[in-house]
């Protein structure tokens, strides 16, 4: 289940754990939730494929409709937020929309970056909802920064400055470094051999009409860190 971050008059921000869908998924050209793992659930998250999104459960739970503004991937976990009311979602979506919330992730990923970067190859959809990178995609732009060196691994925070599906897992593959865990880019998959996708939604800002921000933080959960704790690199004695 869903845990609420953040609620006040006009939005709710929860932290979705993986293998949660946020929506109900579009069925795909293979005929699976949009969102999904093809022909199965993300394993290890104890969240079958069946179970209740996001939204669902919060309309259960609040007795009130709420209203998507935007999404992360079933397979990830972190901030999800949902407005309250039709005006609300409509402010929220255009700053998703124009790029004025910051948005902050956490990510395991294969093998060693040398030093922070950025990836701004256009991505485009190549068929049964997977995307890459190539000529004729959308722009898209991710920063990274290198945070700490793992075993055969590197803990990173990225900072996407455009929304494309699944820009971050897509971005990071393009250049050698697949996500852990990840069951649809890398080979072989699940990427390391990781029970969970490792990305992780940490960190949001979002700018209110006042002139205010609301910075919202979610720490990774613990299924998320055992894997990096398991990954670190003890000194000797």
């Amino acid at each position: 289940m869903a845990t609420v971050i953040h609620e006040d008059d006009r939005m709710i921000a929860v932290d979705k754990p993986a293998g949660q869908l946020v929506i109900p998924g579009r069925p795909s050209r293979l005929g699976v939730a949009s969102g999904n793992a093809p022909g199965r659930a993300q394993s290890g998250t104890g969240v079958p494929g069946g179970d209740e999104p996001v939204n669902a459960e919060l309309e259960r739970t609040l007795g009130r409709k709420v209203f998507v503004v935007h999404r992360i991937d079933r397979e990830a976990s972190g901030l999800v937020v949902f407005a309250k009311d039709p005006e609300t979602h409509r402010e929220l979506s255009l700053l998703f929309e124009r790029r004025m919330v910051k948005k902050t992730y956490l990510a395991a990923v294969l093998g060693w970056l040398d030093r922070d970067g950025a990836i701004s190859h256009p991505i485009r959809e190549f068929g049964s909802g997977r995307m890459g990178t190539g000529r004729g995609g959308r722009k898209a732009l991710t920063r990274y920064r290198v945070m700490e060196r793992l075993r055969r691994s590197s803990l990173l925070a990225i900072e996407p400055e455009t929304g494309r599906r699944h820009q971050i897992r897509v971005h990071l593959y393009s250049r050698g470094h697949p996500i852990l865990g990840d069951p649809l880019y890398g080979d072989p998959r699940p990427v390391g051999g990781v029970a969970r996708l490792m990305l992780h939604a940490a960190g949001l800002a979002i700018p209110r009409p006042d002139g205010s921000v609301t910075a919202l933080k979610c720490p990774p959960p613990p299924d998320f860190t055992a894997v990096v704790e398991s990954l670190r690199v003890k000194a000797p004695g």
